[in-house]
């Protein structure tokens, strides 16, 4: 690169050319100080803008109630979860990885496939069709600690989403499938939306014939009332740019 400046023998000033050679390095040295600066500060804001500007991904992993069962495109729980976050202005991706029929065993058998390197936030809900099954309690919390173990690992947050027996399992395996839920949740240090059917069990108008599963009204039920705690998990891990 050629000088910005080209000093003659005469100034034109009556200034001595030492002067102006003394002034000329110091000003060259100063330049190329700020020069330094700025790359290294663009260095810094290119190292990471990427990470900050890039949206914010989240990966619905569970069953047929993430999978949108019997749902037309678009209706499905993170389709119409991603399109509640993007009306609230959030730059983010909900993937769907629900699988229909799948146990807590099957989702520990796909699930590092399923869910990609650089997710920031997993849905976790699953045990629904371990409990309609009568698979003993302990199977699901072995499976579902042993997911929330991996993607710790994997620095992977986690939203737990959690299940409820059905009343005519009994009592007993009631109360030791519903604690499974907030029990990892404590153990893991992460959040916990108790009833992923929250406001949808019990209301035929909001299912589908098979009375499990939500119709497109129930999908718009259980995303309202999950919203508030998957933004404060979003935000919780940085959020998008």
């Amino acid at each position: 690169m050629k000088a910005s400046y080209m000093w003659k023998k005469e100034t034109g000033l009556g200034l001595p050319l030492g002067l102006f050679r003394s002034y000329g390095a110091r000003h060259m040295a100063f330049k190329h100080a700020i020069a330094a600066a700025l790359v290294l500060f663009l260095a810094v804001c290119g190292a990471v803008w990427p990470a900050c500007a890039a949206t914010f991904t989240i990966v619905g992993f569970g069953d047929s109630l993430m999978a949108g069962y019997s749902l037309a495109p678009g209706q499905g729980f993170t389709d119409r979860l991603q399109a509640a976050l993007k009306a609230k202005g959030l730059d983010v991706s909900v993937a769907n990885a629900g699988v229909s029929g799948d146990t807590s065993s099957g989702g520990l058998a796909r699930l590092d496939w399923s869910v990609p390197d650089g997710t920031r936030l997993v849905i976790l809900e699953l045990g629904a069709n371990d409990m309609l099954r009568g698979v003993s309690p302990d199977i699901p919390r072995k499976n579902l600690d042993a997911m929330l173990g991996k993607l710790k690992a994997r620095k992977i947050p986690v939203l737990l989403a959690g299940m409820r027996a059905a009343p005519n399992l009994g009592a007993d395996y009631q109360k030791a499938f519903d604690a499974i839920y907030p029990k990892l949740a404590v153990k893991y240090g992460i959040p916990l939306y108790p009833f992923f059917l929250d406001g949808v069990a019990g209301h035929p108008d909001l299912q589908l014939e098979d009375g499990l599963h939500p119709n497109p009204r129930g999908v718009d039920v259980m995303v309202e009332r999950i919203l508030p705690v998957v933004e404060k998990a979003i935000a919780d891990n940085g959020g998008p740019s």
